[in-house]
């Protein structure tokens, strides 16, 4: 069976949809009520209604009807696609960042072909079957690293184009004799999932439960490690309780806040964990030694051996602060992102990062293709 499969893309009509950029929506994990809200606003048929639905019923009513009314439409012909996403990250640094659209095919983590590197939620995974279970639908794609070359930039205007928050996502159609074998041939194993572990671990299990041809592959984006727009960005956390640290780092005072806590993390080699804590009483920069253990020297391990009780996640260290002085949260932990590099070390060493370790920015859009399990 081929590691990667073109696919007869289910995509939006235009000219009975609308506009490509009020249809398409970020994936569930990062779906705030006011952010659905306003993309339920922009259009009656945006993608948020099946990858966040009120009910997975209701996802599987609406994919039917959009395809019955012509909403949706499905391409004859099988095809890869390349997606370029051009955006503005949280560092104000803007990239492009190109990867491979296709179905890759699924296989336990045990026989090394495709790794994970964060823990999982289970009832995260579990929501996700469920939304597999009903719509027998591929909705959201997940992304990939592998060590191979990415595609080559595309040529000619883009098939599809969509801009979101800031994000432009376009894409070209790639179904030539001979240029499919040559485009996959460049992703080398193992692939190593960045970002949509939960979608990856139920796509799975469905696959366990049905055992068909048609379940075998899951929709992903395969990215290049070397892609020039590849990019990982920090998880922040927020703790309910205070820190119990054991003594086991060097703990300097850090009189400006979370600017100047940044600032001196980022100073810090990466070869040790190390975070700044935010509490009532001041800000701190705790400071390990080197261990040699891909895992253990990670900023988000140490963080989630010293909370105790309920723990939130923010990408933005201003909001982490403020749940601090606003008193809702007893202290706000900050972390550098992990390199690419120790984020492929955990990962071939069958070790596994914290829950939300990571995060690849932009999010993959959901809307753009849909891949049906009726191929």
């Amino acid at each position: 069976m081929p590691l990667l499969k073109p696919f007869r893309a289910l995509r939006y009509d235009p000219g009975r949809a609308g506009p490509l950029d009020e249809l398409v929506s970020p994936p569930h994990d990062v779906m705030t009520p006011e952010l659905r809200e306003r993309l339920l606003a922009a259009s009656s048929w945006n993608a948020v209604r099946l990858v966040r639905p009120e009910t997975v019923a209701d996802a599987a009513h609406d994919l039917a009807a959009w395809r019955s009314k012509g909403i949706l439409v499905r391409d004859d012909d099988p095809a890869l696609w390349i997606l370029e996403e051009t955006f503005t990250g949280p560092d104000s640094v803007e990239r492009t960042r190109r990867g491979l659209v296709a179905r890759v095919r699924l296989e336990p983590y045990s026989e090394g072909g495709v790794l994970p590197h964060e823990r999982t939620f289970e009832a995260s995974t579990r929501a996700r079957l469920e939304l597999l279970r009903t719509t027998r639908a591929k909705l959201s794609p997940i992304l990939l690293l592998h060590a191979g070359e990415g595609p080559s930039p595309p040529v000619g205007e883009p098939d599809l184009e969509a801009t979101l928050d800031g994000t432009t996502s376009r894409l070209w159609r790639l179904d030539e004799p001979g240029v499919v074998e040559t485009v996959t041939a460049g992703a080398r194993r193992p692939l190593v999932i960045a970002d949509g572990h939960h979608r990856y671990e139920a796509a799975r299990r469905y696959h366990e439960e049905e055992g068909t041809d048609e379940t075998s592959h899951v929709l992903a984006v395969l990215v290049s490690r070397d892609d020039s727009g590849l990019v990982v960005f920090p998880t922040h956390r927020v703790a309910a309780e205070e820190p119990v640290l054991n003594g086991g780092f060097r703990e300097t005072e850090v009189p400006g806040g979370a600017i100047e806590g940044l600032e001196r993390l980022a100073a810090l080699p990466r070869d040790r964990a190390a975070f700044v804590v935010l509490r009532a009483g001041g800000a701190f920069l705790a400071e390990g030694d080197p261990t040699g253990d891909p895992v253990a020297d990670l900023d988000a391990t140490a963080v989630d051996r010293v909370t105790r009780g309920p723990v939130e996640f923010t990408p933005d260290a201003a909001d982490a602060e403020a749940a601090v002085v606003r008193g809702t949260a007893a202290a706000a932990f900050l972390v550098r992102p992990p390199t690419v590099d120790q984020i492929e070390a955990v990962a071939l060493a069958g070790e596994t990062m914290p829950q939300k370790s990571t995060y690849f920015f932009p999010k993959l859009l959901a809307g753009l293709v849909f891949s049906p399990f009726d191929e």
